[in-house]
């Protein structure tokens, strides 16, 4: 049981340190090689649970992550920077620094609202709880503090990963759940590949203001 709790606390702060680090990177392969890092350590962490749980299902989790999320989709992203050219540094809304101190804040705020709701709770579902709801909320603050299409595509990528997190430790979720979620995801990836191909190709730029500015002047 120590070992169970152990890697499982491993795997989730790994998660955690990948979603922190999203918001100190501004150059988007950076921000795509710790995407996938934690979408592999999402495969293994659903591996991990599946022969805690002896969940078969969670095996099959731990499959559809490997191979969507840790491979597929960094393999796309990787794809459309190098179409695209997309390697100068991305736009922040606010300053770095203020960001990752908001980050903060949201991690203990995800801690104080999930540990005292679940206090009759198993200590391990609790504590994934709190650090997916970390992972959740830190992804959708890159989404909030990036100009960039592309990096708020991977803070939702993220915010996903942490939705996953909280699915694989509860136990008794429904794998069908599950498989919805993920091809939900690769179905929103390839709608948004072919939106950022018609913004290239009418706005000749990613970045969300550029495009505000434009449509300024054109009206």
């Amino acid at each position: 049981m120590t070992l169970t709790f152990s890697l499982a606390h491993l795997m989730g702060g790994i998660l955690l340190l990948c979603g922190f680090l999203l918001l100190s990177q501004r150059r988007l392969a950076a921000m795509i090689t710790l995407y996938q890092v934690q979408a592999f350590t999402l495969a293994a962490a659903a591996f991990w649970q599946g022969y805690a749980q002896s969940e078969v299902n969670l095996y099959l989790t731990g499959l559809i992550t490997l191979a969507l999320k840790a491979v597929l989709l960094p393999l796309g992203l990787r794809e459309i920077v190098r179409r695209f050219n997309l390697t100068r540094a991305v736009e922040t809304a606010m300053p770095m620094a203020l960001s990752m101190l908001l980050g903060v804040g949201l991690i203990g705020i995800a801690v104080l609202v999930v540990l005292p709701t679940t206090m009759n709770a198993v200590s391990l579902t609790r504590e994934d709880l709190a650090i997916a709801l970390s992972v959740v909320l830190l992804g959708l603050l890159v989404m909030t503090s990036r100009r960039s299409a592309l990096a708020q595509i991977i803070g939702f990528l993220s915010t996903e990963n942490g939705l996953v997190l909280a699915a694989i430790g509860m136990p008794g979720m429904p794998f069908v759940a599950e498989f919805s979620v993920a091809m939900l995801v690769l179905l929103a990836f390839l709608v948004v590949g072919v939106f950022l191909l018609r913004i290239r190709e009418h706005f000749d730029t990613l970045d969300v203001t550029g495009i505000e500015d434009i449509e300024r002047r054109g009206r």
